[in-house]
């Protein structure tokens, strides 16, 4: 599908050619051609200043069918015996939405061996209703498995909304479990809010963070967002009522063509940046793989994380896991240090929501400064290793 052109409106003027960010518009002496790589984007429809192109009609569902939709529903997602610090941060955003709308908050708890606790451990943090599937099936996670779940619970009980993490399962199923419903979902988004219509604004990076789109899904229930851990602060955990529910689910939707033989955990505990409350990044500046040894360091010594810009992952310095921007993970530690990086766009976007965040670097008009609590302007291999004495010195350390 792709964008109409109005031949008697076109003048082969050529200005959408030039916004067009994928090429997907060619010109010629009498008309426009509009190539299979056109997204939809609309920003062609935007330029054209002579209404010659328009994005093509989508029919609505009947109304009757949205309006039985109801409700704002989180994917809780539990893994080893606990539930993930991202399905607290998505009730406290479907708190809001909830009740900006009128309607219960729901969590849906997919596993085996449900601790009863961990129900209630949702309601506390937000949810009215929890909805429990307990089946051996489910103990370990597979598309299959819990995508047919999902599908089944929202087909029967019909929630306008659906939030889950972008987390390797989110990203992995809730796909499947668009496609199945056929309905739309937003990936990575980093905010949410409700129209005036009652339709769920979706806010994400777009064009390589160079843009933030909104996107709604007027036409198909549920709406369906994913959202990157630490985006959303979770509400205060507080004594609240709710009801737990067990419902029943078609046995064939616990079948699954995969058969998990084992589970082998992280050993990297480095790469797991999303849960670091410090974290210290390193970027090109470093000039070489070797030097990461300083960036390890000093993580050691605060308890945190190693994380790194796209240049280095793709300078072959340090494994994709660490990458932190856009493409790589979305934290949100206590304190962000970013050495010898930039500043890009794509970086800022997976960072930006650290709550103190320091920057060093030689190049004092370095646009990480722009958005850095604190910054010095500094050679790194001057200043961090500076920074490791001084903190040994105060600790009495050697």
């Amino acid at each position: 599908m792709k964008v109409n052109v109005d031949r008697q409106k076109c003048t082969v003027c050529g200005v959408c050619v030039e916004v067009c960010p994928f090429g997907a518009i060619t010109l010629s002496e009498t008309s426009v051609e509009i190539s299979d790589a056109c997204t939809l984007c609309g920003m062609c429809v935007d330029t054209c200043e002579f209404g010659a192109i328009s994005l093509p009609e989508v029919g609505a569902g009947p109304a009757e069918d949205l309006a039985s939709y109801r409700g704002v529903w989180v994917y809780a997602e539990w893994r080893e015996g606990l539930i993930h610090r991202v399905s607290f941060e998505l009730l406290s955003e479907g708190r809001t939405l909830a009740d900006k709308r009128g309607v219960p908050l729901c969590a849906v708890l997919l596993g085996h061996q449900l601790d009863g606790n961990l129900a209630e451990e949702l309601i506390s943090y937000g949810a009215d209703v929890v909805y429990v599937v307990d089946r051996p099936e489910l103990a370990h996670f597979s598309d299959e498995a819990y995508g047919n779940v999902l599908v089944e619970l929202i087909r029967v009980k019909k929630p306008e909304m659906l939030l889950a993490g972008a987390t390797s399962m989110g990203r992995s199923f809730i796909p499947r479990v668009a496609a199945c419903l056929r309905t739309g979902l937003t990936a990575d988004c980093t905010e949410l809010d409700i129209s005036e219509e009652g339709l769920l604004l979706q806010t994400r990076p777009a064009f390589g963070g160079n843009v933030m789109a909104t996107i709604v899904c007027p036409h198909r229930r549920p709406q369906m967002a994913t959202v990157r851990p630490r985006v959303m602060k979770p509400l205060k955990r507080e004594g609240r009522q709710g009801n737990v529910e067990f419902p029943k689910i078609s046995e064939e939707c616990f079948l699954s063509r995969i058969e998990v033989l084992e589970v082998i955990p992280e050993k990297d505990q480095t790469a797991k940046l999303t849960e670091a409350d410090v974290i210290i990044s390193g970027g090109r500046g470093l000039q070489k793989g070797e030097n990461f040894s300083i960036i390890e360091e000093l993580a050691q010594m605060v308890k945190g994380a190693v994380g790194a810009s796209r240049g280095a992952v793709d300078e072959g310095w340090i494994p994709p896991s660490h990458q932190v921007g856009q493409t790589g993970r979305t934290v949100a530690p206590n304190l962000y240090m970013a050495v010898g990086i930039a500043g890009a766009i794509q970086h800022v976007v997976g960072m930006q929501g650290s709550n103190v965040i320091v920057a060093i670097n030689k190049d004092p008009m370095a646009p990480i400064f722009d958005i850095a609590t604190y910054g010095v302007v500094a050679d790194l291999f001057e200043f961090v290793p500076a920074f490791v004495r001084k903190i040994k010195q105060d600790r009495g350390e050697p």
